[in-house]
């Protein structure tokens, strides 16, 4: 029969439900991530392939890959979203890695993969509980310089693609990051010594963890008055982005530096590699249509929120 697949991806925020946006940018999100629910309903998924980044949460630079295979995956439930162990199908994690190997992707394999609300975040806003439903996370790289060229996250979500359609089940592919963004989060090689440490391999206390919670709730409301140095939201490469991937273009992102993407859009732009990585795994199938696609820039929550869904255009009734 062969797969069925389909793709929705979306932004995260620590702030979703701790800031206040004001009430009719909260109307708006609110009922595009209802729509964004009912189409993943419709479409009933055996299985979720999860296109995600890490804030330093479960990869640090103890060894940091470009992107890496879970076949096991607990959430940590930082900011609000499920803590608990991912429902893993082990045998399929391992499928997918010897044919990314075969592919020549030297994709990295975790067997205690770690997560945060990069991952968890969209899954309990599509699904509910992020436990609830079989889940392949992969990890994408967005945060810890030196990051790869955007052809090689290409190549990755359309060898991704390719093992999908091999299956014989309905296979929903999640990017979750972006759009413009710029984060307060150190950079390496200009870190404090007591940074430096957490960059590489401390993990944080409870304690810790409730005050950077505490910070970025702080920065979020600075960041809305303008009293950061934090780079604007940037809704004309936003708008350009999502352009492209509607249109199927994905050879566009090849022709992005990561310097130049960086300087337009904010340190956390480079999740929207996640996006460029599901979008070229359901291109594998031939021209897909957007069904949905929402754009709201959020200075609260510190990022320019979007959401799109799409199936292949015979699916989506062209």
């Amino acid at each position: 029969m062969g797969a069925d697949l389909a793709l929705c991806c979306l932004s995260h925020t620590p702030l979703l439900r701790i800031a206040d946006p004001g009430d009719d940018v909260r109307r708006r999100v609110d009922e595009a991530l209802r729509e964004a629910r009912e189409f993943v309903t419709a479409f009933d998924p055996d299985l979720v392939v999860v296109f995600g980044p890490d804030h330093y949460q479960g990869f640090r630079y103890d060894l940091m890959p470009p992107f890496c295979v879970g076949t096991a995956a607990a959430a940590i439930g930082d900011y609000g979203t499920t803590a608990g162990d991912l429902d893993v199908p082990q045998a399929l994690a391992d499928d997918l890695i010897a044919y990314l190997l075969e592919a020549d992707l030297d994709v990295a394999v975790s067997e205690t993969m770690v997560v945060d609300h990069g991952v968890a975040q969209p899954l309990d806003i599509l699904f509910g509980p992020c436990l609830a439903t079989p889940v392949i996370p992969v990890f994408v790289n967005s945060v810890a310089a030196p990051l790869g060229p955007m052809r090689r996250i290409r190549r990755l979500g359309h060898a991704v693609g390719q093992w999908a359609q091999q299956l014989d089940r309905k296979v929903l592919f999640v990017g979750s990051g972006g759009l413009s963004h710029d984060v307060p989060v150190p950079r390496l090689r200009e870190a404090r010594p007591e940074d430096v440490e957490f960059l590489v391999r401390r993990r944080r206390t409870p304690a810790e963890q409730h005050a950077r919670e505490d910070a970025v709730h702080q920065t979020g409301r600075q960041f809305a008055r303008g009293e950061t140095a934090l780079m604007d939201l940037n809704p004309d490469l936003d708008r350009e982005i999502l352009d492209r991937l509607e249109a199927g273009d994905l050879d566009y992102f090849d022709s992005l530096s990561v310097d130049r993407l960086g300087e337009l859009g904010g340190s956390s732009i480079h999740e929207v590699r996640t996006w460029v990585a599901a979008h070229a795994a359901l291109g594998t199938v031939g021209p897909y249509r957007t069904g949905s696609s929402f754009y709201q820039p959020v200075p609260e929550w510190i990022v320019a929120f979007g959401i799109t869904t799409a199936l292949p255009r015979g699916e989506a009734g062209q």
